[in-house]
């Protein structure tokens, strides 16, 4: 499949559908129906998903193989042109310099003292430990322990079979990451083998590799370096002395460095920093920057370096989306970006993923990141349970998306198609993260993240997808890319439908950070879109609002919850001024109304919004609630729907005496006006539970005198 039509297949559109038909589901490309969704749903969804940036901000203003040869055996024999390499060395010399520099500041462990006992006993063992968790050092430390003069690393490549021929009297060994895959276990026979070898030249073997290799019923010991506080310990006081421990260790700086997951190697580069500190060549804050450097450095080293591998790779990439999220999830999704890549790297060899492995804690050792245990939040509710993954460091997930983007742009039409098929998932998780994940990607390059993933989603036929490009755009503008505003103004007033639904959401969305340029931008998009038949309907008429005009009143329904007063004031004057504006306000402010929190113990925003108003006798919001109240009751399209609020709000009542109070003081001020008298006193008398008068009711009407 062409990237043209691999873009095509990730993005496919759905049918939209058509005006008068709000509430059907919208059909996604998997054949399957969503409900639409509101605008306050979709908004809970983007602070549940998003990263801790989006949902800090917004709720903070919140009221509410082989090639090229024919293989026989153990022999590869190759044709055609060229020369035949030389033959490899099979074992050369480590330098007792190496490991006498390495005894100063080398620290013991239990796994360490485990190693030692196996190794005099049996003269081999098995080091098992991560990529960069100091194996290769313990290795030349065991050998030094031991008292060996002589020390030699083997080549990975020799087989087996041939240690026993290359090695002899009187010599340590390291073997480091033996090829030992699923097709060639470690057998036992082939280890006693080589121990009886071993002791009869004296000699000793440490074999380090990965938890991922096949070691079959063979020993091993599990390697656990020390603690990161140890490790930095023994560098710096090698230079400085016990003395400066203490001032040093207590600097803001090194604890903060503590408190994340770091290498030996990083490690050490940090004490030859904090040494440098000490002797006044650098001073603090140039200290406390070194951490940005090193993750800098480290995310580097990930995707320049032959290890991790292309599908540990793609798994830290996906980890950058979905940080914080469960691991399954970052798991499962990690392996379409790992095929996606492999396809432009080696698209003729086909990729393997192995379905059943033991990798959860060595990924996230090598991710620098921290497994916990955690609720997830759910359309039915936060679930227990989860086990979750994020980066110890917050500044590695925006820097590895920035480099792959930026720094390795063959990747991008992996990661892009990818991130497209995020945005088609079922999940509102998954979904919201793709979103994120292109925010990030606009903020290293906005022009290539609205060519690949951002316009195409706007352009789509899909509502969903609308949706995804709003999100994207909302969460690029909270993080300081000022061209977005730009871009939202544009098409909120341009003749692209998609695009004006995507910036009237968009806009909702910013409306608690950007609230001023929210509503003159919503009012602007209003005032020069024609008229359509909900704006032109007569007091007799009860069109179906179209869905561009359902979104600018979810637009104004948000800003109204989540702004307050300002919004208020604004749409209050504009009601009885501006006929184009009126029918908008009051669908808002009926679904405000509509709106409550999904909890049962909290009582309506709306309702809440106007006792409290009213108990601070903050007369101006008191008063212009009723003057929506007001002119909704008064409205022939609204007004069965606005009476079906409060007959709620009186059920309600029944079982919580707050919203009693609350209705007691609201139907106060709506009964002066004739009208209005008459319909409170009718819907009181009509609220029953059977042939009873709803309790909270006949409360109400003794309490106005409607008897």
């Amino acid at each position: 499949m062409s990237q043209g039509e691999t873009s095509a297949a990730a993005a496919k559109p759905a049918e939209e559908p058509p005006d008068g038909e709000r509430g059907k589901p919208e059909e996604t490309t998997d054949g399957q129906d969503i409900p639409r969704q509101g605008a306050w749903a979709a908004r809970r969804d983007l602070l549940a998903h998003a990263p801790d940036f989006v949902s800090t901000t917004l709720a903070h203003r919140d009221q509410y193989g082989q090639t090229g040869g024919v293989h026989y055996g153990d022999q590869i024999f190759h044709f055609g042109g060229g020369h035949a390499e030389p033959p490899r060395p099979a074992s050369g010399p480590i330098p007792p310099a190496e490991a006498e520099a390495l005894r100063k500041v080398f620290r013991g462990c239990p796994s360490f003292d485990e190693a030692l006992a196996h190794l005099r006993r049996y003269r081999v063992v098995i080091l098992v430990g991560g990529r960069e968790t100091g194996r290769y050092s313990a290795a030349l430390m065991l050998l030094h322990r031991l008292g060996t003069a002589r020390m030699r690393a083997l080549d990975p490549q020799t087989p087996f079979s041939e240690l026993t021929g290359r090695t002899d009297a009187a010599t340590g060994y390291v073997l480091r990451d033996p090829g030992l895959g699923r097709g060639h276990p470690l057998r036992m026979p082939q280890l006693l083998a080589l121990r009886e070898h071993l002791e009869r030249c004296r000699a000793h073997l440490v074999i380090t590799v990965e938890p991922t290799a096949a070691l079959g019923d063979v020993p091993f010991v599990r390697w656990e370096p020390p603690s990161a506080h140890e490790l930095l310990h023994a560098h710096v006081t090698a230079a400085t002395g016990e003395t400066a421990w203490p001032g040093l260790c207590g600097l803001t700086p090194v604890k903060e460095f503590l408190d994340r997951r770091h290498t030996p190697h990083e490690i050490e580069q940090f004490a030859l920093q904090l040494v440098a500190h000490h002797r006044g060549e650098i001073d603090e804050e140039r200290l406390a920057s070194y951490g940005e450097t090193a993750v800098a450095t480290l995310v580097s080293r990930w995707l320049t370096e032959e290890k991790p591998g292309m599908r540990d790779k793609a798994f830290l990439i996906s980890l950058a989306v979905f940080d914080k999220a469960p691991y399954a999830v970052t798991a499962e999704l990690s392996d379409g970006l790992f095929l996606r890549l492999h396809k432009i790297e080696t698209p003729h060899v086909h990729p393997v993923i192995p379905v059943f492995r033991a990798d959860r804690e060595e990924r996230l050792r090598l991710a620098h990141a921290d497994g916990y245990f955690t609720a997830e939040a759910t359309e039915w509710g936060p679930l227990e349970g989860k086990f979750c993954a994020r980066y110890q460091d917050e500044r590695t997930a925006p820097l590895l998306l920035e480099e792959v983007w930026n720094l390795h742009p063959s990747a991008r039409p992996a990661l892009a198609g990818w991130i497209r098929d995020l945005a088609d998932d079922r999940r509102p998780l998954v979904r919201t993260r793709a979103a994120s994940a292109a925010a990030l990607l606009a903020v290293a390059d906005l022009s290539s993240a609205m060519a690949h993933l951002i316009e195409p989603w706007a352009d789509s036929r899909s509502p969903l997808s609308w949706l995804t490009a709003a999100n994207a755009l909302t969460m690029t503008q909270l993080l300081g890319v000022q061209a977005v505003s730009r871009v939202l103004h544009d098409w909120c007033t341009g003749d692209a439908e998609s695009r004006r639904w995507t910036a009237i959401r968009a806009y909702g969305l910013l409306g608690p950070v950007h609230h001023e340029e929210t509503l003159a931008a919503l009012l602007d998009a209003v005032h020069r879109r024609p008229p359509d038949e909900f704006e032109n309907r007569s007091e007799d008429e009860h069109p179906e609002p179209p869905e561009e005009s359902r979104q600018l009143a979810d637009a104004l329904q948000l800003l109204l919850l989540a702004v307050g007063d300002p919004v208020l004031t604004a749409l209050a004057d504009m009601l009885r001024t501006d006929r184009a504006v009126r029918p908008h306000a009051l669908l808002a402010f009926l679904q405000a109304c509509q709106q409550t929190d999904g909890d049962d113990t909290d009582r309506p925003p709306v309702l809440d919004w106007y006792a409290r108003a009213a108990a601070e006798e903050d007369t101006g919001s008191a008063r212009r609630l009723v003057v929506f109240w007001n002119a909704l009751l008064a409205d022939r399209t609204h007004h069965a729907q606005a009476l079906g609020v409060l007959r709620g709000w009186v059920r309600r009542a029944d079982t919580d005496p707050g919203t009693e109070a609350a209705l007691a003081s609201l139907f106060t001020a709506l009964i002066e006006t004739p009208p209005n008298h008459r319909r409170i006193g009718h819907l009181l008398r009509t609220v029953r539970d059977g042939q009873e008068m709803s309790p909270a009711a006949a409360r109400l009407r003794a309490y106005l005198s409607l008897d």
